[in-house]
């Protein structure tokens, strides 16, 4: 989460009554991606065993925070959900069964699955479809949406992948999913989300759109050079991959 102090409460108890509705083992693990505002203090007043807030200082964006979490999870499937309330948790109960009927290595929420609904505006329609075609013809992926903020992963899959991934801000999302699938993991399945931006009352400054929208091209060209030219993601590139010791992935904590 980041500035998410005015809506994590009521975040965290929907998504707590909607997993507690699962009857499935989990955990919840905030990430407060920098002390900006209250979301540390509002997070941990939603008393839960089930619930372990963390999170640092410092701003680092949104692929770190989510490697951060990961860091602390332990259980066999991972998964992620950004805060705020415009990404509805209702579509966790379905994605975990898709996951579990389907033995998939990931599944993501998607907001072209045609059971999706969604009501976003039209120019963030636009660029969208414009971004996934442009990583499908790089990476080859047979998805339709790779930025929803819901997925969820195999435990092993995590296990092989987060080491190699160097992103930590705006195209964590297609790193993960292009070094995933060229490592041989193509059980990537799709799942319906509900997504209401205008409803979440969200702002968008849209110089600082152009902004994310320009960093995100430049780290998916980068994510392709390192992948299809160095092949750093490659096994025999081990020695050369950046270990971060505060994201280092927990094996077997369970």
């Amino acid at each position: 989460m980041y500035k998410q102090g005015s809506t994590i409460r009521r975040d965290l108890l929907h998504t707590l009554a909607i997993l507690k509705a699962t009857k499935a083992d989990f955990e919840i693990i905030p990430v407060i991606d920098g002390e900006l505002d209250n979301s540390f203090t509002e997070a941990k007043k939603v008393k839960d065993p089930r619930i372990h807030v963390v999170g640092y200082q410092t701003n680092h964006g949104k692929g770190y925070a989510v490697r951060y979490g990961f860091s602390h999870a332990s259980g066999d499937v991972i998964g992620f959900k950004d805060a705020g309330e415009d990404l509805k948790s209702k579509a966790l109960p379905l994605m975990l069964a898709q996951f579990e009927f389907k033995q998939a290595d990931v599944v993501i929420g998607s907001k072209r699955h045609p059971d999706s609904k969604v009501d976003y505006p039209l120019y963030r329609k636009i660029l969208s479809w414009g971004y996934q075609q442009f990583t499908r013809f790089l990476f080859g992926l047979n998805v339709t949406d790779t930025q929803v903020g819901m997925k969820l992963y195999r435990r092993t899959v995590l296990e092989n992948v987060l080491p190699r991934l160097l992103v930590k801000q705006f195209a964590f999302d297609i790193e993960i999913l292009a070094v995933a699938y060229h490592l041989g993991y193509r059980k990537i399945y799709e799942a319906p989300v509900e997504i209401d931006l205008f409803a979440a009352g969200s702002s968008i400054n849209v110089g600082n759109m152009m902004r994310v929208i320009g960093n995100m091209l430049l780290d998916t060209m980068a994510v392709f050079y390192r992948l299809k030219v160095l092949h750093y993601y490659d096994d025999a590139s081990k020695r050369k991959w950046r270990f971060d010791p505060e994201l280092n992935f927990r094996i077997n904590i369970g």
